[in-house]
């Protein structure tokens, strides 16, 4: 399941994926978007077969087709004047270096197609050459002309909950309690430096949502099924505070390489959690204090109503007490009706700005590897019950 997300599209963007109505309900378990089309029947019949001219088909082939102006709705809202032009290209010149772009040469065409032509061109190489990247704006004001370029990590409307109640099945399974300690030194990485936030802490977002059930299950009327919903939070409260004493031991950081040499491989599953942990050694090595809110969007007007209307990345990022049973399926209808109360969501976001000043070389790389770690994690900590059958 997935939910709607509406993103500001500009003249010059990425053209997403159509989402759905709902959030997917985890990595570890991913119900993917189902998006349905009517293909069209390939006739039995074929059709007439033409032939043309071989100069008049290899002349066609050495045609250029250049884009109309009417596309370029953001060059014809600029004021006319030889600063505006001079601004746009000197902008353009800063940008174009600073991707490592050859840009189309227009100065044999006048004023503003050449413009709208260099902006067209530009758009379609960042397509190729950026992997995050998702438009690029081209800004007047009072003094000047110059591009904003916006690089943005896709989450796919996916909710990244890490479960850690097969990590305490898997402290006391014998034949995996090597494989717990190395994922503990993971998930302490992840706790202490990516700064994941933790369910059983008080000012997260899955913590008011344990506390909101649960208040729902005392204040109903007893049933059946009343005493075994309790239960269900007494052990998500008890493995939550167990595993976490565990993680905020930093010394789990201090053992990580020596966990993963020291590690063997005997099966698939074994293979799996050393690969993991490899990656993960290697971002924590390369990158010792990034945090995975360190590019989220900050509202620069501050207005309530808008962040009101915006789903925050430590909604959508925790640690949880497991992805499957009763309890989880609760929440994540809850979170599923909340979530279609928002029009838009937060997600990893770099923007620059060849304005003259001083250019953001930062890129998203970080994000690109991070988020895949918790997809890898959270599908492995997902299937964990399979392995011990």
């Amino acid at each position: 399941m997935n939910y709607a997300t509406q993103h500001h599209i500009g003249n010059y963007h990425n053209t997403r994926t159509a989402t759905a109505k709902e959030v997917t309900p985890t990595v570890g378990r991913v119900r993917q978007l189902v998006t349905k089309t009517k293909g069209c029947k390939r006739s039995t019949e074929r059709q007439t077969q033409i032939s043309t001219d071989n100069n008049v088909a290899n002349g066609f082939l050495k045609c250029t087709f250049l884009p109309k102006l009417k596309e370029t709705k953001t060059v014809q809202a600029c004021r006319k004047s030889d600063k505006t032009e001079r601004d746009f290209f000197q902008s353009l010149s800063k940008l174009t270096e600073h991707y490592g772009i050859i840009p189309m040469q227009t100065n044999q065409f006048p004023y503003p197609y050449n413009m709208a032509l260099a902006l067209w061109d530009m758009e379609e190489k960042l397509k190729q050459r950026v992997l995050n990247w998702e438009e690029i704006r081209l800004v007047q004001d009072s003094n000047r002309t110059y591009f904003i370029s916006e690089e943005k990590y896709n989450t796919g409307t996916t909710l990244y909950y890490i479960p850690i109640e097969p990590l305490y099945q898997m402290l006391y399974d014998p034949k995996r309690k090597m494989n717990a300690q190395l994922l503990i030194s993971v998930c302490s990485y992840l706790y202490h430096i990516a700064d994941i936030p933790y369910f059983r802490q008080e000012d997260s977002y899955l913590y008011w949502m344990y506390e909101m059930h649960k208040d729902w299950v005392e204040q109903d009327d007893e049933t059946e099924e009343t005493e075994v919903y309790k239960q269900e939070f007494v052990k998500a409260e008890l493995i939550g505070d167990s595993i976490e004493q565990r993680l905020f031991n930093r010394i789990n950081l201090q053992v990580f390489e020596q966990r993963l040499n020291a590690f063997k491989s005997r099966d698939v599953f074994n293979y799996d959690c050393w690969q993991l942990a490899s990656k993960a050694f290697a971002l924590y090595t390369e990158y010792p204090h990034a945090s995975i809110f360190r590019n989220a969007p900050i509202n620069e007007d501050h207005e309530e109503e808008d962040d009101n209307e915006t789903i925050g990345m430590e909604k959508y990022i925790s640690f949880i007490a497991d992805t499957k049973g009763w309890l989880y399926e609760s929440i994540a209808d809850s979170i599923n009706n909340e979530f279609n109360e928002y029009g838009a969501m937060q997600e990893p976001t770099i923007c620059k700005r060849f304005d003259g000043s001083k250019i953001i070389t930062t890129n998203l790389d970080f994000e690109n590897r991070l988020f895949a770690l918790l997809n890898d994690i959270c599908d492995l900590l997902y299937n964990y019950e399979t392995t011990r059958k």
